[in-house]
């Protein structure tokens, strides 16, 4: 049913379009929906960790997917059949996350829910950037690879450990279950299998509950994550987008802000606080 794997890791139309205002009257207008909010869902994807030097999956010459079949290498069927192949891809990948740190975005949406701005993180993103950086409130859809799992008996375990040794041996080694030896995975959504249900379930609550959704770095390609902020905008909540590219969303936007988001949410950030004397 949602056969993808770590996804979100990925004209201006409405009233936001960026053709319209100058670039501050944007930023002002971004801080207004912040600080006239009663409750913010926030919606992250693969745009706000590439600053970080984790690598999203489309983008040409750089993305996940450019030299691999994703089905082949990615798939439940495919691990089930071939771990070892899917262990080798995915080790540079592990290698950038456990290097990554959180960036000014990162750490810029964790000030606004300190602040109480920002009250809920949904990412599509498989890394634990956010809750470095400091946000609590945080709704995994696409799993987390700092946890693993067995397939047969379901135990589950924080990966530290594993991914220290395993990146220490010069050669791949599938992980085991040290409870019934069965065959260990990352806790992530491959395709082929359906997201955690709880943790949608969670994140469309919060979409119904909302009266302002914002987009960061997500050009919002994958469902169901991309159907989060429509699901808020039919219950009358505003939309605002935080994204360098252009997203599926953006002819149902409020406002559009076209920037690099480790440099529009900390200047968002700089604006909230000032606007409250903070700054």
């Amino acid at each position: 049913m949602f056969n993808r794997l770590f996804q979100g890791w990925f004209a201006g139309a409405g009233n936001g379009h960026t053709g319209g205002p100058g670039q501050e009257a944007l930023y002002e207008q971004a801080r207004d929906l912040l600080l006239t909010s009663a409750h913010t869902l926030v919606l992250t994807g693969a745009g706000i960790s590439t600053p970080s030097g984790i690598p999203d999956f489309r983008s040409p010459g750089s993305g996940l997917w450019e030299y691999v079949d994703p089905m082949e290498v990615a798939s439940i069927w495919g691990f089930r059949e071939d771990p070892v192949r899917f262990y080798r891809w995915i080790r540079p990948l592990a290698e950038k996350m456990r290097r990554a740190r959180p960036n000014p975005a990162h750490r810029g949406l964790a000030e606004l829910e300190q602040g109480g701005h920002v009250h809920q993180i949904v990412t599509q993103n498989i890394d634990d950037l956010h809750q470095q950086a400091g946000s609590r409130n945080v709704i995994h859809l696409h799993g987390r690879a700092g946890r693993m799992v067995c397939l047969d008996c379901g135990h589950g375990q924080e990966e530290e450990r594993f991914w220290q040794e395993a990146l220490a041996r010069p050669e791949v080694e599938v992980p085991r279950c040290p409870c019934c030896g069965g065959l260990m995975k990352p806790d992530v959504v491959l395709f082929g299998e359906e997201l955690p249900q709880e943790a949608l379930r969670t994140a469309q609550q919060a979409a119904l509950g909302c009266d302002l959704v914002i987009v960061v770095g997500s050009s919002l390609e994958v469902m169901p994550a991309a159907d989060l902020p429509l699901l808020a905008k039919r219950r009358g909540a505003r939309l605002l987008i935080l994204n360098l590219g252009r997203t599926m969303a953006d002819s149902q936007a409020d406002l559009i802000i076209r920037e690099d988001v480790a440099v529009s949410i900390p200047r968002l950030v700089q604006m909230v606080q000032a606007a409250e004397g903070r700054g």
